[in-house]
């Protein structure tokens, strides 16, 4: 309830909470609103099973060979290309 000098001025509200603390106090909430966030997606990870793990690392340590294969020949390629190039210009070797 509102005093007598409160409404005699007006104020519905003897008291007002500074905005300090409204500001601490959303803070709060948007951190544990994370945190809910952040505990009902770690319930849907699922962890890989020991052949899905052994089949997807074979996966990668081939495409990791055959990249850097394919890195090689273009390498060599623009290695041969340069050298006719600047032999072609007449450069010094």
């Amino acid at each position: 309830m509102a005093t007598k000098s409160a409404m005699a001025r007006g104020d519905d509200q003897p008291f007002r909470k500074p905005k300090f603390f409204e500001g601490i106090a959303g803070t709060w909430d948007n951190a544990t609103g994370f945190l809910r966030d952040v505990r009902a997606e770690m319930r849907k990870v699922v962890t890989p099973s020991r052949k899905e793990v052994r089949v997807t690392t074979s996966v990668v340590i081939v495409a990791v060979f055959l990249f850097g294969f394919f890195f090689w020949v273009v390498d060599a390629v623009f290695k041969v290309g340069i050298h006719n190039l600047l032999s072609w210009l007449g450069a010094q070797q």
